[in-house]
């Protein structure tokens, strides 16, 4: 069985096949090919590693910033073997990159290994968790003897870029370099640690709504109510190497990012449709231009203050449970975020209401149909719907 993400709907595998040779029963296969197949162009290049640490550190040839990918996940000990391996002639996967029209490579695939290389050779980790080369644990790239670091000087690392020259023409329409980009990134997405959906967007629709995504989940009222560590560094390029942040789970898995594209997604009535995923890679797709930036930006950061002064600590958090802990709900915030900018006309009212909004807020939590929408158990369309509606009723119960 195939069970669709995010729905409680379930699709056979028999179900699957009878569509798809319903569908192409009349195609002949060698004219479908001819007609509708695209070709990937790439070339293949071998970097040595002072090369890749240079144009890393130059920031003209590549950027390894998370914005281009996930963020920073792996330990000291994977960086540590990695350079393990890249001194014993191990071969390694090759990274891959796309040029974009600026003769950039953006990384799509190989981010962590990028970044291991660069920590590594500019001191930021010792080697630990050796095996062949035990007796290389606690060296830094500093105090290398000088035969590792022409091992390392001569060690090299692959990478295949996928050209702008890949956008094709076929009677189906036009492959972007956006649609194969996608197509080679999902392929490439088959084997070691998976990225979630996420990380997937965020490497696929780079743009204005991606970087605005980024942005708003720094904002210091959203930290604070998911508990992520607040944006305290002077550099901004020092944001991404917190070691604090990097062990929190919604920036490490860029769920602070998909929350944050929750509130585009659903305050868009039309878009609460199909699954949860599909509402919210139907956004990212969409995407937004340069001018709808501030807007945007400008619309997220006001509901989420109203709300903050009007919940303060008690944002987003369902009652406690068995144990006496309360949780922040991301359904609760959803629900509220969409419904205060539904009812943003009154929102003076509500405010004035604050007292009777967090006693309907707690009779809410003591119905358990209610209760049942406001934890997230149900995330299909019509229980996001059911979540708003009640959150409405808990602002403005009498609403015009």
């Amino acid at each position: 069985m195939i069970e669709a993400q995010d729905d409680d709907l379930i699709i056979s595998e028999d179900e699957i096949d009878e569509f798809v040779q319903e569908k192409y029963d009349n195609e002949d296969p060698d004219a479908f090919f001819a007609r509708s197949a695209f070709r990937v162009v790439y070339q293949t290049n071998n970097f040595f590693l002072p090369q890749v640490r240079d144009m890393i550190a130059k920031g003209d040839a590549i950027n390894i910033r998370p914005e281009y990918q996930r963020r920073l996940r792996w330990s000291r000990q994977q960086k540590s073997r990695l350079i393990e391996s890249l001194l014993l002639n191990v071969p390694v996967p090759p990274v891959f990159f796309y040029e974009n029209a600026a003769a950039r490579y953006e990384v799509m695939d190989g981010q962590q290994r990028l970044n291991a290389i660069q920590e590594f050779f500019s001191g930021d980790f010792a080697l630990s968790g050796l095996t062949a080369l035990e007796p290389l644990n606690g060296l830094r790239y500093t105090r290398c003897p000088p035969r590792i670091k022409r091992a390392l000087d001569r060690a090299t690392l692959s990478a295949i870029v996928l050209l702008l020259e890949s956008e094709t023409d076929s009677n189906h329409g036009t492959s972007s370099v956006k649609d194969i980009r996608r197509f080679v990134f999902d392929r490439l997405n088959t084997g070691g640690r998976r990225l979630n959906a996420q990380e997937i967007r965020n490497a696929i629709y780079p743009g204005p709504l991606n970087e605005l995504l980024v942005q708003l989940s720094r904002y210091p009222a959203f930290t604070n109510a998911f508990g992520i560590p607040p944006y305290t560094e002077a550099d901004p390029s020092d944001y991404y190497e917190n070691p604090v942040r990097q062990k929190n789970t919604l920036y490490a898995t860029m769920r602070d990012c998909e929350l944050v594209l929750r509130f585009f997604a659903l305050r868009e009535p039309d878009n609460i449709r199909g699954a949860m995923k599909a509402m919210l890679d139907r956004t990212m797709d969409r995407g937004i231009d340069e001018d709808e930036v501030g807007p945007n930006a400008e619309r997220f950061v006001s509901r989420l203050n109203l709300l903050t002064t009007l919940f303060g600590d008690d944002i987003f958090l369902l009652p406690e449970d068995s144990r006496g802990k309360r949780r922040v709900s991301a359904a609760l915030y959803d629900a509220s975020m969409v419904a205060i900018d539904q009812l943003w006309e009154f929102k003076d009212t509500i405010l004035n209401d604050r007292d009777n909004v967090f006693q309907r807020l707690e009779d809410a939590f003591n119905r358990e149909d209610d209760l049942e929408h406001l934890v997230g158990r149900g995330n299909t369309a019509d229980a996001i719907r059911a979540r708003i509606v009640i959150m409405r009723h808990v602002f403005m119960p009498d609403e015009p």
